[in-house]
């Protein structure tokens, strides 16, 4: 037996959803089928759900349901990124070309935040960090570069709090300058190569010491040297010594420079420019040091006993007698650094008295001007005879005596002028 009811109104409401649950009890022969809980649900006219109970068809009202209407999320409005600052500082002329370039923005960036771009550009890696965008290069940029940082706007930018992307409300362009090469990373670098007569300690081996494979630390250093110690190699006179001056351009560095540039095949002027510097950091990353050694000779001139000595990575290895300039076409005084040379060679020009003369000259080392050391044959030696040259004897103290001499004395190599002038 099946029932199937309707409560009052519900042909006007709609059809109900009818739900029913049947106990079948059976007591002797006789069935009987009773429905139990019987409900239907209907929607009334004030979009609230009504239940009846079947047994009693008396309705009962259930919590009310409301349904409001989806609205989308207010998004918050997002502030503009914002370029905070660029380092080096916009201006800078004096910036280490090996150093980081760090970008600052007003927040954190997203992953579509275009990147800083360089001008010129070089080889490196930007890293993104929160707010900071910065390039670490692999070779930085040499001395005396002026460099664009661009920084892109209008696109990408950072995540705000209900995701929309800031931007940056326009391109940003900051110029800076490198500085200079440092002195002193010179005299250190041709300390290292042998081109000096002397040994340089880091103050902190543990940051002074810089990898020679290591060409940004490198280039970082020459704007910006480590702490350190030079201390002369034993053996040299006070006459080379008293002339050093760590930091600051001298007489040893100009002589050093020279030597460098002969022996990397460069115009010898004394002068560490671009190409020197170039040079030179590539040196030390190979470790091609100074393949003559380091010489120096001492001329002392005087009315009687004139003499040449010259050292050797610090040992004497030759005194000789010489003659230097009569009063008529003195030897000047002086240091200077050995510039051309000729295993033999036409001197020419004009005696005292006016008459010419042309003379072939060996083993010579030209050091200042037109004066030179050299070999030259005399009846002696000691006092002044010559027009200015520094006068050797083909022999003396040992065989080859002016041979001697013109191979110690490189290019580069300095002589000092001491004593009485004619």
């Amino acid at each position: 037996m099946s029932f199937l009811g309707s409560a009052n109104g519900v042909g006007r409401a709609g059809k109900a959803l009818l739900r029913h649950r049947v106990i079948a009890a059976t007591a002797g022969a006789a069935t009987a089928v009773l429905v139990v809980g019987c409900a239907y649900a209907a929607t009334s006219s004030t979009g609230h759900e009504t239940l009846a109970n079947v047994s009693n068809n008396s309705p009962v009202t259930s919590q009310h349901v409301t349904t409001k209407p989806k609205t989308k999320a207010k998004i918050a409005p997002v502030a503009p990124l914002k370029l905070v600052s660029v380092t080096p500082a916009g201006g800078a002329h004096d910036a280490n070309g090996g150093s980081p370039i760090t970008v600052t923005f007003s927040s954190a960036l997203s992953p579509q935040t275009p990147l800083p771009t360089l001008s010129p550009s070089i080889k490196g890696s930007w890293q993104v960090s929160g707010d900071t965008a910065t390039f670490t290069p692999a070779v930085g940029f040499v001395a005396d570069t002026r460099v664009t940082v661009k920084v892109p706007g209008g696109t990408g930018g950072m995540l705000g709090s209900a995701g929309a992307a800031a931007t940056l409300a326009q391109t940003s362009r900051t110029t800076f300058t490198t500085g200079s090469y440092s002195t002193l990373r010179l005299q250190q670098l041709l300390t290292q190569l042998g081109y000096l007569p002397l040994t340089w300690t880091p103050s902190d081996p543990s940051t002074g010491t810089i990898a020679a494979s290591d060409a940004n630390a490198q280039l970082a250093a020459a704007y910006d040297p480590p702490a350190g110690t030079f201390t002369f190699d034993s053996g040299y006179p006070s006459e080379l010594t008293s002339q050093w001056s760590a930091g600051s351009d001298n007489v040893l560095v100009d002589g050093a420079v020279r030597a460098f540039e002969n022996n990397m095949g460069l115009t010898m002027d004394g002068d560490a420019g671009p190409q020197v510097w170039a040079d030179l950091l590539t040196a030390v990353a190979k470790n091609q040091t100074n393949p003559n050694g380091y010489s120096y000779a001492l001329a002392t001139q005087g009315e009687s006993n004139e003499s040449l000595q010259v050292w050797h990575d610090g040992k004497r290895v030759l005194v000789t007698p010489v003659n230097t300039g009569i009063p008529a076409s003195p030897t000047a005084d002086g240091t200077f650094p050995v510039y051309l040379k000729y295993t033999v060679t036409q001197m020419k020009g004009l005696n005292p008295d006016g008459t010419k003369y042309d003379d072939t000259v060996y083993w010579a080392s030209y050091f200042n001007g037109g004066d030179a050391v050299h070999a030259f044959p005399r009846p002696g030696y000691g006092w002044y005879q010559s027009l200015g040259c520094v006068e050797l004897p083909y022999n003396g103290s040992g065989p080859g005596v002016a041979e001697s001499a013109y191979n110690y004395l490189t290019y580069g190599s300095l002589v000092t002028v001491t004593g009485a002038v004619a």
